[in-house]
């Protein structure tokens, strides 16, 4: 269990990963079987709420819960392996960085992964959560079977091979149908991953962003404002006893690791942005510092271990999905608007890509999208800087990513979501007093 959520649950009291989020549930529960999940949501109090907690890493209050919680922390690990599809039924509880040593043994591996995997199985796949790559998914389109313990305490089960367009319509759904107990995934053979790194220009990033995004697996940019450098990591998959092209890269050993992560990585950014609080004018030279010191690097690792990375600076973040081909214009109006405005932001953008896939609710349903991702120290407010950034996005007909900060109500999703309006109708047969709801789900499905 990770020690900042149990220490925040059991004094009763619940904080998100970055400070923003705060609420002081009535109970909070720890089941460890699936029955006692049907248990503690049939014995619920008529008027009381229920909602579901993975890592609590999300910027929105989409878990906080003003009645009751419940965390499945102790609800976690494989249920089966079917090892010629390639499928693995994980407990929703499963924190996404124990997955690796869990299908280790059978040779399988994740599709694909974010940068952060603190995150819980069941909370990865509400919430829309992704990586990058053109050709693949976020973690909601991997999904091939479900079970959920619905509001009157009984388990329903969704699978890709009986019913593809309900399964597709319940995987991103915030927790508001119920409580996810059980998350089937499309695996893939374990493989390796050849990560390529360094810094160049930016608008030369931006002008061949699709080019670049179809010539390699993986492909991402780090932008730090202020600046006209981006750090670029591109990588390529290989089997775990493939050679890489063109020779072995320098090994990365678990010194260098520790060194680039957590000294230069969290360590030395940490003291950048303590320092930027005292004197924030000092922001546009320590981010051409900080662009100025991405060298070119080259290492091969397993994927996971290249995939994620610790973050331990805290902020606020707002992301968006816009279309693929709108992208790169979309970030330079959003750098426009930065400089028209005079703000000073120390935290760079994160960019990336990735397929289409046919899930009601993910933020690439029906296209290719270029993810957007914005921060700010946690000591900034937010709302200082997103709603404007935000408005721009919104007008390229951006999706907010459902566990990051945004304004956006059920008029506004059921403009840009084709089933959305179906997906509300479905909520609203399942839970018709809103015992999975909230104040913030009220706002979003109400």
């Amino acid at each position: 269990m990770d020690p900042t959520m149990s220490r925040t649950l059991k004094t009763g009291k619940f904080r998100n990963w970055s400070g923003s989020v705060t609420t002081s549930p009535d109970a909070v529960h720890y089941p460890t079987t699936i029955d006692d999940v049907s248990e503690i949501v049939r014995s619920l109090p008529a008027g009381r709420t229920l909602r579901p907690v993975g890592s609590g890493h999300s910027f929105t209050p989409v878990a906080a819960g003003n009645h009751a919680m419940i965390s499945l922390d102790n609800i976690s690990g494989v249920v089966n392996v079917d090892r010629q599809r390639k499928r693995v039924r994980f407990l929703a509880g499963t924190r996404l960085h124990l997955i690796p040593q869990l299908l280790a043994p059978f040779g399988l591996a994740l599709a694909n992964q974010g940068d952060i995997d603190v995150q819980s199985v069941a909370g990865a796949i509400s919430t829309s959560t992704h990586g990058t790559g053109i050709n693949w998914t976020g973690f909601a389109g991997t999904v091939t079977g479900m079970t959920l313990v619905d509001a009157s305490g009984d388990a329903r089960t969704y699978s890709i091979d009986d019913d593809p367009e309900l399964l597709r319509l319940v995987t991103v759904s915030l927790g508001s149908l119920g409580v996810i107990v059980e998350v089937e995934m499309q695996c893939v053979d374990s493989f390796d991953l050849l990560a390529v790194e360094g810094a160049e220009k930016f608008d030369d990033v931006l002008d061949t962003w699709e080019e670049r995004t179809r010539a390699v697996d993986h492909f991402e940019a780090f932008w730090f404002p202020h600046t006209d450098r981006a750090m670029v990591k591109s990588n390529t998959r290989l089997a775990p006893t493939a050679p890489a092209p063109g020779g072995e890269p320098k090994a990365r050993t678990w010194l260098t690791r520790t060194i680039e992560e957590e000294v230069i990585g969290n360590g030395v950014f940490a003291a950048s942005i303590a320092f930027t609080r005292r004197m924030p004018t000092a922001i546009p030279l320590l981010n051409t510092l900080s662009a100025g010191a991405m060298g070119a690097s080259s290492y091969r690792s397993r994927a996971h271990e290249v995939f994620a990375s610790p973050r331990r600076v805290r902020f606020h973040e707002m992301e968006f999905a816009v279309p693929l081909g709108d992208g790169p214009s979309v970030v330079r109006e959003l750098r426009s608007e930065i400089d028209r405005r005079g703000w000073l932001i120390p935290f760079p953008f994160e960019l990336r890509s990735t397929a289409a896939d046919d899930v009601a609710l993910s933020t690439a349903t029906g296209r290719e999208s270029m993810y957007i991702a914005i921060h700010v120290p946690r000591a900034t407010n937010p709302s200082d800087y997103f709603p404007y950034l935000e408005s721009i996005l919104r007008a390229a007909g951006g999706r907010p990513h459902w566990g990051k900060m945004h304004t956006m109500r059920r008029e506004d999703f059921s403009a840009i979501y084709p089933r959305f309006d179906e997906f509300c109708a479905l909520r609203e047969e399942m839970d018709p007093t809103w015992k999975f709801g909230s104040d913030h789900l009220r706002k979003v499905f109400g």
